[in-house]
C-alpha cells in the first residue's frame, strides 16, 4: 500500500559506478571553479582556508546525495532525518559567501541529476556576473571610511576642535564615542571619517597632533557588519 501511495518503484535501477564517478568528477571541477572565484573576489587577509575546502567538497557531496536518493521517497526522508540531526556551529559569513554556497549546492544538484552541460553553462554565466559585479563595485564604491581615535587633555573642549582639519582632509566626519581614560585625565574621541581621494594621511595626522598636544592618535579601517547575514 505504501508503494502505491508514494509511487515507490518495486525495483530500482542499479547505480552505475561509471556515471557516479563522472558526475562527481564534474562536481569537483565545478567546486574548483567556485573556489577560484572566491579567491579572486576576496581580499587576501579575509580569505578562509576552510571555506575554500568547503567549496571544493560541497558540489561533490550534494551530487553523491542526489545520486543515492534517486527516486526513492523513503530514502529521501531518511537522509533528511539524518541531516536534521546535524548542528552547524560557525561564524556568520558575508552575503557573498552565502551566495557562493548556494551556487555550489545548485551545481551539485544539477550534476547529481545528470545535467552536466546545464551545470557548467549556468556556472559560467554566474561566475562572469559575480566577477564583473565585484570589479565594478570595487571601482565605483570604494570604501574610504576609517576610524579615527584621538586623545586630548581633560581641559580641552572637543566640540568643534578639529572641524577645520576635517573639512580640509575628509568628505564627512562624525563623532561616535567619547570616553575618559588614564584615570580621567584624558578624553578619548572616536570619529568615523571618510577620507577624500588623494588625501595625505600623514599631513592629516600631523595637524591633529599639533592640536591635541602630541598625544596618541590612531587611524585605521573600521569593520562594519552591513554585509553579514
Amino acid at each position: 500500500m505504501l508503494e502505491k501511495l508514494f509511487g515507490v518503484p518495486e525495483q530500482e535501477a542499479a547505480i552505475s559506478v561509471t556515471d557516479t564517478l563522472s558526475y562527481m568528477l564534474a562536481a569537483v571541477l565545478i567546486g574548483v571553479i567556485i573556489a577560484a572565484v572566491y579567491i579572486l573576489i576576496t581580499e587576501r587577509s579575509r580569505r578562509s582556508f576552510s571555506f575554500i575546502v568547503s567549496m571544493l567538497m560541497l558540489p561533490a557531496i550534494v551530487t553523491l546525495v542526489i545520486i543515492l536518493v534517486g527516486s526513492n521517497v523513503a530514502r529521501a526522508f531518511s537522509i533528511a532525518g539524518v541531516f536534521a540531526l546535524v548542528r552547524f556551529r560557525s561564524a556568520p559569513g558575508e552575503s557573498k559567501d552565502i551566495s557562493l554556497v548556494f551556487m555550489a549546492m545548485a551545481a551539485g544538484l544539477s550534476c547529481g541529476l545528470g545535467y552536466i552541460t546545464l551545470a557548467f553553462s549556468v556556472l559560467a554565466v554566474l561566475c562572469v556576473i559575480v566577477l564583473v559585479a565585484f570589479k565594478v563595485v570595487a571601482v565605483c564604491f570604494k570604501d574610504t571610511t576609517k576610524q579615527l581615535s584621538i586623545l586630548i587633555p581633560e581641559d580641552m573642549s572637543y566640540n568643534g576642535a578639529f572641524d577645520d582639519i576635517f573639512e580640509k582632509y575628509t568628505k564627512a566626519a562624525s563623532l561616535e564615542r567619547v570616553r575618559t581614560t588614564n584615570m580621567g585625565t584624558l578624553f578619548e574621541l572616536t570619529y568615523r571619517v571618510q577620507m577624500k581621494q588623494k588625501a595625505d594621511e600623514k599631513a592629516f595626522i600631523d595637524e591633529i597632533r599639533c592640536r591635541n598636544g602630541n598625544l596618541k592618535i590612531s587611524l585605521c579601517i573600521k569593520e562594519y557588519n552591513t554585509e553579514k547575514l
